[in-house]
């Protein structure tokens, strides 16, 4: 047996450490940021990647990257099966990412996937796993869980079409018919249909701020709301201030209160 010096033990339980803290066994790579500030997600140990895009309003974008994740990486047309769950429940949900060509994509390629979440799991953190990928004549499995949000501040879903007519097109509490009117008689999803939602979480004292999520307010996402305009961080937002708007009008404070102190 070979005897090893007090130095040398050290060194070997540093060296086993620094292994244990930069393996990541489940390939999400802590993260990382790529190139359309979406997170890396490791396929294959590491012989490709994708990049997640996940935008507000539950669409999954998947572009797919080499070994080096600034590769772009095109890979045979498919249609990929996945699944979702958010990561406080047991039941998942199927997802369909249909292949959506590039720009210099070679002919019968793609290097992007969308895919679309189901409302109600638009703005929770969840795990997504893709049972099969082909890439190369090689066939792959891959899982990621999405980021929480920050400060544990949780988005609202989107409602679904009828409950929203009924929502925004219906008078109620300190909603009332001449709101409707002035907002041209529409739904938030008609009135931002192209609305581009990017929240920022730390406002600075003198920003509006949503009322529902209490992060900074964007300017072209308002609503009126007995006689006032509101400002939010994003549609559905609106909704759930219009829906407490009708059931607990108490709880609305006026316009010029929702700015961070």
């Amino acid at each position: 047996m070979i005897a090893l010096s007090a130095g040398a033990v050290v060194l070997l339980a540093l060296g086993a450490w620094l292994l244990f803290q930069y393996l990541d066994p489940e390939g999400e790579h802590g993260h990382k940021e790529g190139a359309h500030g979406g997170m890396i997600v490791a396929i294959g140990r590491d012989h490709y990647h994708a990049e997640l895009i996940l935008t507000d309003d539950g669409t999954m974008k998947l572009y797919m990257l080499g070994q080096e994740d600034t590769q772009v990486a095109d890979v045979k047309i498919q249609e990929l099966e996945g699944y979702a769950r958010a990561t406080d429940q047991a039941q998942s949900k199927q997802l369909e990412f249909i292949p959506e060509p590039q720009p210099g994509d070679r002919e019968g390629r793609t290097s992007l996937f969308i895919g679309k979440l189901p409302d109600e799991l638009i703005g929770t953190q969840m795990v997504v796993m893709v049972p099969s990928i082909q890439i190369e004549g090689q066939r792959y499995r891959f899982s990621f869980t999405t980021p929480a949000a920050e400060h544990g501040t949780k988005m609202p879903t989107k409602l679904a079409s009828t409950k929203e007519r009924d929502l925004y097109l219906t008078a109620g509490g300190k909603y009332t018919a001449a709101d409707i009117k002035a907002n041209k008689s529409q739904t938030a999803s008609q009135k931002f249909a192209s609305f581009q939602s990017k929240h920022n979480m730390h406002p600075e004292v003198g920003d509006k701020i949503c009322p529902i999520t209490k992060t900074k307010a964007n300017p072209e996402c308002t609503w009126i709301v007995g006689g006032q305009e509101y400002q939010f961080c994003c549609p559905p937002c609106v909704d759930e201030f219009v829906k407490l708007a009708k059931s607990d009008s108490d709880e609305i404070l006026p316009a010029g209160e929702y700015v961070k102190r």
